[in-house]
């Protein structure tokens, strides 16, 4: 079941520019593909390790201007550009994590969010250099392309990168590595205390949040063109992602993704439907206290934990008695059933029968 559905699902994804009836539509889908990418991004840091922040638009704006200024400062080829960019940000992230993880909980949330407000007082004052509050128009690398075509193309680069993302987190969920993370989301202060390097982890998912995140700013300012710093390093933007990864589940590996196509969806209906009001951003408010109230580990583990209690209850051998596993033994060498009897090999320890009297209690302790 679980595997029919990520083939339909990854079908969906795949035939999506086929299937939409005009290039607005695909305009949109670009866009929560590009939601999807900074909400996984997000999800390295928030998802593994538990620390919410609500500054990661700092690195996605990095990541876009970063692009666009060395395609006009250095006239280098678009994608060369982007992976700069990512690079750079990388490097500057390193001094920026050393010095934002020395807190914990709200404290250091406060400091993501300072971070990218001083970014956006940096870049909107330094017009020389970014263009200040007028933004930065950033060529784009398929100048010869029609719009629909332009847009089908980044929509697979940018599934592309969400690709590469969830790979990333997959192999990490599966190593010491993510079993380090997770200790430290689950008590930082045990984990180091068994030895685990707190300090080194957090920093290694911050620097590949950070990346992932910058290098899904950096593809925005090709597809987009236009940057502007107010949107670019926008609080809100940062507020986005934590409420996608949350409502998907931050620590699932698709529920950032789910997250991104509810949120992302609904962001772009209540723009089309009601144009600059501010009536996405109410509704934004309302789906995050629904998500915090009534389903805290998000959609996919209450989907599943919904699917267990409606299905069958499968019975554990603890509620089964010695005499009842005794009948249905007897049952069964009475129809002549092959094999060893039941619970024979996996119930009753070596050299014991499990007999109608008292029940073993190795067998009973052992569990």
């Amino acid at each position: 079941m679980r595997n029919a559905t990520l083939v339909v699902g990854a079908a969906l994804v795949l035939l999506f520019p086929e299937l939409v009836p005009n290039a607005y539509v695909l305009s949109a889908g670009v866009i929560v593909a590009c939601y999807a990418c900074t909400a996984t991004a997000w999800s390295f840091m928030g998802g593994f390790t538990g620390y919410v922040s609500l500054g990661h638009a700092a690195f996605f704006g990095l990541g876009a201007y970063g692009t666009g200024l060395l395609i006009r400062d250095l006239s280098l080829q678009p994608f060369l550009a982007w992976l700069l960019a990512g690079l750079i940000v990388l490097v500057v992230t390193v001094p920026v994590g050393i010095a934002a993880l020395r807190v914990r909980g709200a404290s250091f949330v406060i400091v993501s969010i300072s971070f990218v407000l001083i970014l956006l007082l940096v870049f909107q004052a330094w017009e020389d250099f970014t263009g200040g509050a007028n933004g930065l128009n950033v060529p784009r690398p398929f100048a010869d392309l029609y719009r629909p075509d332009h847009h089908r193309i980044f929509y697979y680069l940018f599934v592309a990168l969400l690709a590469v993302m969830l790979l990333t987190w997959w192999v990490i969920d599966r190593s010491r590595f993510g079993a380090g993370l997770k200790a430290v989301r689950e008590d930082e202060d045990k984990a180091e205390a068994l030895g685990v390097p707190t300090r080194d982890y957090k920093l290694a998912a911050y620097l590949i949040s950070a990346t992932f995140t910058a290098l899904a700013g950096g593809l925005y300012a090709l597809w987009f063109g236009d940057l502007d710093p107010i949107f670019q390093f926008s609080i809100l933007l940062g507020a986005y992602m934590v409420l996608m990864a949350l409502l998907g589940g931050a620590r699932n590996l698709f529920g950032p993704l789910v997250g991104a196509v509810v949120v992302g969806t609904a962001l772009e209906y209540f723009k089309l439907e009601f144009g600059d009001t501010q009536l996405h951003l109410v509704t934004t408010a309302a789906l995050l206290g629904i998500v915090v109230l009534f389903m805290p580990d998000g959609i996919i583990p209450a989907a599943g934990a919904l699917l267990r209690r409606l299905g069958p209850r499968q019975a554990s051998i603890r509620e089964v008695t010695a005499e009842e596993l005794l009948a249905r033994n007897e049952r069964r060498a009475a129809a002549g059933g092959a094999g060893a009897p039941e619970g024979a090999s996996r119930d009753a320890p070596d050299g014991a029968s499990g007999g109608a009297g008292e029940p073993d209690s190795e067998s009973e302790g052992g569990r």
